[in-house]
């Protein structure tokens, strides 16, 4: 018997791999399972079969893990779609190391196909359509391998060169195909079949967010542009690069090295009210990404409901309440790699005055100042302002100041006993949580209450949206001002708010979060809706006001562009024709048919025995395997029949003649042989019979 095509072989264990990977970009998948599958794949394309010698071992250990993925459901450790995925992954792997015949050849696309549909209920982001696409080329690349190799006879090579082509080109047509078909077919959005979760770019989850700011040490977070949350806005400002804070949390209490707030939880609800709302609100739907790594919501200033939150965990999406904190923190209840929520804040023109419902003590400790503060900080404070007492003038005035005298970095050497004198009077350079504390502490000493924010500076357009980067998380300060309430005043200079990443990484990621929001909008969340409004697009003019000069009224015409499309679609579609009739009507292909046509014609009138089903080329490879002297007239005939019909290779002039003047003459001895034999006894091929 034949070794298996090598090549087949590697084919179908990469489409395995890519299949696997379509589950593994979503992060979900234990790291067990990416272990053994990993493992097995690496034995696999090394042509190390375990299981052939170990079949009942390894049938036993798959029963093991399923009972253990079993309990692990049925505990609510695991998510049944996780588990299935998993479970899926280990078939995988062991029908990879098992004897590389037809049952595991079957079976491990058959997996492969489980595993991508599990992939896309995991998460089905850019990454995962990249393994779809690599398992459905290598897969049907296997396959189209496997059956010419089935029908080429013993001993002869597999025309491998010859085949690769034609069948590179039946892949990519089908690829194209199977793009048509996914936009024309009707369907519903799937996008929240599974737990959504992102797989994140590497580095560790951070959001700058913790119960204290600390001052001193290197500004790291600023350099790191991994996207933390993407918003959507309404109204939608339209702007490429969003002038604007996100905050999260307030901090009143400075003990000279850190910030603090120490109130604790006042109440848990599904949504939380912090001031009453206006008029008209900014509203904002806002997804948080695993790269974020904190449980506090953010919102636009001045946020006045925050709520509506759902927790995308690794065993499935839950409803999660929050939770109001000290300094106007609100909190998730539950721990997840991801949420979405909504939130409403008042416009920047719509400060509502909460000086009004401060509690005496809560406005004193707006005021209160460090126990062992240096003097020459008040001194530079009325030095600066020179008389100036109204609470937002002499704020602004104090970060101009900063912003003109003072230089921003990222670096600070050692920790100082007093890191604002050190900043002040010393280095005079620091970044952001310098020049906020700074110029909060200076307001305080000239009796103006102020506190410390925390949170993201800015937002980069994409796609309709807003994208917010780790490296744009940023503290400023809240100026509480008699009728209008807290007024944000940002001392550090605008060129450093936001991210300093390095600009060609930003740029880069920039566009794959660019091509990922294209991905999740046209793919992930496409549907039947998104068909209509398509074809809606194409055939329906835009509406104008009537009577104007673009739209004469007198014309129900389609647009141009309906007119653009239909010539596109009847260009392809001519042009498939074209090609498909060429396919079709390849002479070799044509001339192979009608040898095999006259082949089968000859064998059924001479009445050689078959199998019933059997192809030529099995009963070829039968008769010489048997010694059959007629196996001497049908391989050459055989293999040149495969290669016309397969490879391509034409029939010469007068060949097929040949062949067949020679099949006959072999047939006419047999017949002859037949007939001279004594009774009793059989032919060769009468006992394949």
């Amino acid at each position: 018997m034949r070794r298996p095509l090598r090549l087949r072989l590697v084919l179908r264990d990469l489409a395995a791999g890519a299949a696997f990977g379509a589950m593994a970009v979503s992060g979900q998948l234990p790291v067990w399972a990416l272990g053994v599958f990993l493992g097995a794949l690496v034995l696999a394309l090394c042509d190390v079969r375990l299981v052939a010698r170990h079949a009942r071992l390894s049938a036993l250990g798959l029963l093991v893990a399923a009972v253990l993925l079993g309990m692990q459901l049925m505990s609510g450790a695991m998510n049944a779609v996780v588990a299935a995925c998993s479970f899926a992954g280990l078939i995988a792997a062991q029908r990879m190391l098992s004897t590389p015949d037809a049952a595991a050849e079957g079976q491990t696309h058959l997996t492969g196909l489980l595993m991508v549909a599990g992939g896309a209920a995991l998460s089905g982001d850019m990454t995962y359509a990249l393994c779809l696409i690599a398992f459905g080329v290598l897969a049907s690349l296997s396959l189209a391998l496997g059956v010419v190799e089935a029908a080429v006879p013993d001993g002869e090579p597999v025309p491998v060169r010859a085949v690769l082509r034609p069948l590179s080109g039946g892949v990519t047509f089908a690829v194209a195909g199977a793009v048509a078909f996914f936009v024309l077919f009707p369907r519903l959005n799937w996008a929240m079949v599974g737990p959504r979760s992102a797989p994140g770019l590497g580095a560790v989850s951070t959001a700058g967010f913790s119960n204290t700011v600390r001052l001193g040490g290197a500004g790291t977070i600023k350099s790191n542009p991994r996207v933390v949350l993407r918003a959507q806005l309404a109204p939608d400002p339209s702007r490429d690069a969003l002038d604007a804070y996100w905050v999260g949390r307030t901090y009143d209490t400075f003990d000279g090295l850190e910030w603090t707030n120490v109130a604790g939880a006042q109440q848990t609800e599904r949504q939380i009210t912090l001031r009453p709302a206006s008029d008209t609100l900014v509203h904002q739907r806002i997804e948080l990404l695993p790269a974020y790594g904190s449980r506090t919501l953010i919102a636009l200033e001045t946020p006045s409901r925050l709520g509506n939150a759902l927790a995308h965990t690794p065993t499935g999406t839950r409803s999660s309440p929050v939770q109001l904190h000290g300094g106007g923190e609100v909190r998730f209840t539950i721990t997840a790699p991801s949420y979405t929520y909504e939130a409403y804040s008042l416009p920047p023109d719509g400060k509502a005055d909460l000086s009004t419902a401060l509690l005496q003590p809560e406005k004193d400790q707006l005021l209160a100042l460090p126990e062992h503060l240096d003097p020459r900080v008040g001194q530079l404070a009325t030095r600066v302002l020179a008389g100036e007492k109204e609470p937002l003038a002499a704020a602004r005035k104090l970060a101009s100041f900063l912003q003109r005298d003072y230089a921003y970095t990222l670096e600070q050497g050692g920790m100082p006993e007093d890191p604002l004198g050190d900043f002040l009077f010393v280095r005079k350079a620091g970044h952001c949580e310098h020049f906020a504390t700074a110029l909060t502490v200076l307001l305080r000493t000239q009796g103006i209450p102020a506190r410390l924010a925390t949170g993201f500076y800015g937002g980069t357009r994409v796609d309709g949206g807003y994208l917010v980067r780790a490296g744009d998380a940023h503290t400023w300060t809240h100026v509480l001002v008699p009728g209008r309430g807290f007024i944000t005043v940002d001392a550090t200079p605008p060129s450093n708010r936001t991210s300093q990443g390095p600009v060609l990484l930003e740029r880069l990621l920039a566009l794959y979060e660019a091509v990922e929001a294209r991905w999740r909008n046209s793919v992930v969340d496409y549907s039947f809706r998104d068909q209509f409004e398509l074809a809606s697009a194409l055939v329906r003019p835009p509406r104008r006001p009537a009577g104007s000069a673009e739209n004469p009224g007198s014309s129900r015409l389609p647009p141009p562009r309906a007119w653009v499309t239909a010539a596109v679609v009847a260009f392809v579609v001519w042009r498939a024709s074209r090609f498909a009739s060429r396919w079709t009507s390849r002479a070799p292909a044509l001339e192979a048919t009608r040898l095999l046509d006259r082949v089968e014609a000859l064998l059924q009138r001479a009445h050689v025995p078959r199998f019933e089903h059997e192809a030529l080329e099995d009963l070829t490879t039968r008769l010489a395997r048997d010694g059959h002297p007629l196996a001497l007239a049908l391989t050459p005939l055989t293999r040149r029949y495969l290669e016309a019909r397969f490879g391509r290779r034409a029939l010469r002039e007068g060949e097929a003649e040949h062949l067949l003047a020679t099949l006959r003459r072999a047939l006419e001895a047999e017949a002859a042989r037949r007939a001279v034999k004594p009774d009793g006894q059989s032919s060769p091929t009468a006992r394949a019979s």
